[in-house]
């Protein structure tokens, strides 16, 4: 059995996605699932186990490090090679700093989070980061580049929750759309990820239903969390709106419920 090990650090961003692939020369890989959310108590050790997947014929060598990380304003993850204030990642311990997979083979690696008897209600939140070896890459000159994939861990310590809020609203342009937003605060101490349904109507008349963006909201942080309209053709996209528009519906977390009824206009 291979010794628990403290991770190390990186500088790294990733997509935070159901299953999450990286490539880069002969680097090809997959990890399953690319994603943690679940709770620990206090004075207990958490365990689990992330399988990562070799796609390319040849082997794979990688290494695997911890790292903090925060969202920035477009949601993408950042993480850091410095221990961020009240870290976690002094809790952490990685199976091996090191692993070699064969090509096309799987490997099942463990990690763990021994979480003190006194720590207070909150959220552990880190990240493992997997590397590639470099390899050159012929484009003029040549420079070393490495896959790099990265897997977020979001680890409720004791009866830590998220409480969110609408703190406002906008409208924003994403990819050319005009869409509604509401500005989301989470006044809790873990993360909170909203879904469900909301109804809308148009200044044409037309009616629409629209689910929010799956970007979590950390704790303390405020987030704009955009409304999509959904097609009744997955082939086509969902019609132009024409503001003024109404909404009305309610907004799910959990246990928590957010209620919406407002009027969105240029």
């Amino acid at each position: 059995m291979s010794p628990i090990l403290p991770g190390r650090l990186l500088l790294a961003m990733c997509g935070l996605l159901l299953s999450m692939t990286a490539s880069a020369g002969s680097f090809s890989v997959l990890v399953s699932p690319p994603r943690f959310e679940d709770s620990a108590k206090p004075g207990t050790t958490y365990r689990n186990v992330v399988e990562i997947s070799n796609l390319s014929g040849q082997t794979a060598h990688l290494s695997l490090k911890t790292a903090d990380w925060h969202l920035d304003a477009g949601g993408a993850a950042v993480f850091s090679e410095e221990l961020a204030q009240g870290s976690c990642r002094p809790w952490v311990g990685l199976e091996a700093p090191e692993v070699t997979i064969a090509a096309n083979g799987k490997r099942r690696y463990r990690f763990e989070v021994a979480v003190p008897a006194d720590a207070p209600a909150g959220e552990c939140r880190f990240a493992i980061l997997l590397e590639g070896d470099p390899e050159s890459v012929q484009g003029g000159v040549v420079v070393p580049v490495s896959g790099r994939i990265g897997i977020i861990v979001y680890l409720s310590v004791g009866d830590a929750s998220a409480r969110l809020a609408v703190a406002g609203q906008q409208l924003l342009t994403m990819e050319g759309n005009l869409l509604p937003a509401l500005r989301v605060r989470n006044e809790g101490n873990a993360h909170g990820r909203l879904e469900g349904f909301i109804d809308g109507k148009d200044a044409s008349g037309r009616r629409f239903t629209f689910t929010p963006s799956s970007l979590p909201v950390l704790a303390g942080e405020t987030r704009d969390i955009v409304l999509t309209p959904q097609s009744d053709n997955d082939r086509a996209p969902a019609p132009a709106i024409v503001y003024p528009l109404s909404l009305k519906g309610r907004l799910d977390f959990d246990s928590q419920h957010l209620y919406i009824e407002t009027i969105f206009a240029r």
